[in-house]
């Protein structure tokens, strides 16, 4: 394996601070952790994960780390990386291949990590097992499985698997309900808000708001951003979710009527060119362009390029692309994820749920025997576990069925 490759390793001790304050909001991961010192299920493990490198990451990899797993960390966006978290954890002997604005060295740091020739596999957006399966087809029988932490990455893959060439189990961590709905809903809209208005310190009442996506992420950003007084307005090709979204009380258009009213435009679809230069040409001036999808495709930096008669720098965060009448349109790191480049990324309360799913998944493929090469969803067990756990942690509660409810529900005579 190479040294590890992180920007300085003298940041250690702040970023171990930070991980710290993280872990004491994160209890479910850490039950999770105090049994794997215990058990250490994961003794002899290898595993590569290419995620976002920050505080609630990293102790995710420190719960792997107590199960017996040796682990080699990249990390999975150019500008997601939390410079502090790497050096700590490299200065405790964690393989990690990560720095902020690396986006030249990114497929480097991924190689890297790789050499640890994993058992298992951690992915955010599906680069490292895609990777896997265009360098080294000769590792795929050998690899137990993997787990995929986000929309995009799934998508990528259920296309791998469709196509008949995945090459081994894959546990699709973004579709747990207890990850799907919180992360997903609760940690997006925060902190997709809270990266956009660091960069821009504007405020959201009463702007027009675009919310270009209805999952899961959508739907946080728009409740959040409603609950801080923007007008919302939603722009999806799912007639179900345009339903739900008009229901749920938002204006719903296409993109090319929302171009023309909107001030603010936050994509989150998970697919590529959702504002293009037909849009970017019907907007006012002075508009924000921001993403909080995995890759930076939803937004057509190449048509801005093209359309714009020049580009500046006007603030950290903030790129000015002038068009030729005049307009101004501000384009927010690069298209890059808002929520990481600009703010911390999601809470460590509801990360502590995606991550237990994680450690759980890890756990399962560890254990399992007879997985066929195919996307699997997270067991239902681990699903209702990682929820159990956390209304135990927050103190809550809740009721249950009966002998008799449970009878009542089993039986097709629902008269007796």
């Amino acid at each position: 394996m190479k040294d590890a490759w992180v920007k300085d390793i003298e940041l250690a001790d702040t970023g171990n601070d930070r991980i710290e304050w993280a872990r004491r909001h994160m209890p479910v991961l850490e039950l999770i952790k105090t049994r794997f010192e215990e058990e250490k299920p994961l003794e002899g493990i290898k595993i590569a994960a290419c995620l976002h490198v920050t505080v609630e990451t990293a102790n995710l990899i420190k719960t792997l780390k107590a199960g017996g797993a040796e682990i080699a960390l990249a990390g999975s966006n150019p500008l997601s990386t939390q410079d502090d978290v790497a050096a700590a954890l490299a200065r405790e002997g964690i393989w990690v291949y990560a720095f902020r604005e690396n986006a030249e060295a990114y497929y480097d740091c991924l190689d890297a990590a790789l050499e640890i020739r994993p058992d298992i596999v951690l992915d955010d957006g599906a680069d490292t097992i895609a990777r896997i399966h265009e360098l080294h087809p000769d590792w795929l029988h050998s690899i137990r499985g993997g787990c995929e932490e986000t929309t995009t990455g799934v998508i990528r893959l259920r296309a791998l698997e469709k196509s008949e060439k995945l090459g081994f189990p894959v546990i699709a961590v973004n579709d747990a309900e207890t990850k799907m709905m919180f992360d997903n809903r609760y940690g997006t809209g925060q902190s997709t808000l809270h990266g956009i208005m660091n960069a821009t310190n504007l405020l959201f009442a009463g702007k027009k708001v675009v919310v270009v996506g209805y999952g899961w992420c959508g739907r946080g950003v728009a409740m959040r951003a409603r609950g801080i007084g923007a007008n919302v307005i939603v722009v999806e090709v799912s007639p179900r979710k345009a339903l739900e979204a008009a229901m749920d009380g938002y204006q719903v258009m296409s993109m090319r009527d929302a171009a023309k009213i909107g001030e603010i435009f936050i994509t989150v679809t998970g697919n590529t060119s959702v504002i293009r230069g037909e849009h970017i040409e019907l907007m006012q001036d002075q508009v924000v362009l921001a993403n909080s999808g995995h890759f930076n495709v939803e937004i057509s930096t190449k048509d801005l390029e093209s359309l714009a008669v020049s580009k500046e720098q006007v603030k950290e965060e903030i790129d000015e692309y002038k068009m030729a009448d005049g307009r101004r349109i501000y384009l927010l790191s690069g298209g890059r994820l808002i929520n990481l480049a600009a703010a911390y990324g999601h809470p460590p309360d509801v990360m502590d749920m995606s991550f237990a799913n994680q450690a759980l998944a890890v756990e399962y493929i560890a254990k399992a025997e007879g997985l066929g090469r195919k996307v699997y969803g997270v067991p239902i067990e681990i699903d209702e576990r990682v929820a159990e756990l956390k209304l135990e942690a927050m103190g809550i509660t809740i009721e249950k069925l009966t002998s008799e409810q449970r009878a009542y529900l089993s039986s097709w005579d629902l008269g007796t």
